[in-house]
């Protein structure tokens, strides 16, 4: 089991229902985000695209976050999700410096938070929040090892991207384009 996210930037809009989602589900503290929305401009004049896209951690394979960790807060769980344990973090910073992806926030209370596919919904089986929360339905989520699933579907079938692949973290977001 490899869960994975995919969003679809032709049908993303941009209104954050997302980020709230996020927010309110995981009580995240106000002033702080799980994940966000990037506009980004593509193209050159006259032939530009505005890209908009939901963005988080990438939840990698090869997690810098996880290597870097001295108290083995940072780990890879089932289903390689990227979690951090509180209670080990001693929140030093060292995961949110080696993040290529700038996933990752101090929390308040002194340890780094960040992105975990709402593993706690997705073991009762639902959604994460901010999928099943999206009103133009961007995103999706699943298993990519399961061929018969909506990620596994949209992968087959459409053209995508990674960011910073060159960074070789094997990221489990992909951006459909």
């Amino acid at each position: 089991m490899r869960y994975a996210m995919a969003i679809d930037t032709k049908k993303c809009v941009g209104c954050a229902d997302c980020v709230v989602a996020c927010q309110i589900e995981n009580d995240v503290p106000h002033g702080y985000c799980r994940d966000w929305i990037t506009e980004k401009t593509v193209g050159t004049y006259p032939k530009l695209e505005m890209e908009i896209r939901s963005e988080r951690c990438n939840h990698c394979e090869n997690a810098p976050c996880v290597r870097c960790c001295p108290t083995g807060a940072s780990y890879i769980a089932e289903g390689g999700v990227v979690l951090v344990e509180a209670a080990k973090c001693i929140g030093c910073g060292a995961c949110i410096e080696s993040c290529p992806y700038d996933a990752r926030y101090s929390h308040p209370e002194g340890h780094v938070d960040k992105c975990t596919f709402c593993i706690h919904r997705v073991r009762e089986g639902k959604q994460p929040a901010c999928v099943a929360v999206c009103p133009t339905k961007c995103m999706y989520f699943g298993d990519l090892d399961d061929p018969s699933s909506e990620i596994s579907k949209q992968l087959r079938t459409r053209k995508f991207k990674v960011l910073s692949p060159e960074a070789g973290t094997k990221p489990h977001v992909y951006y459909l384009i």
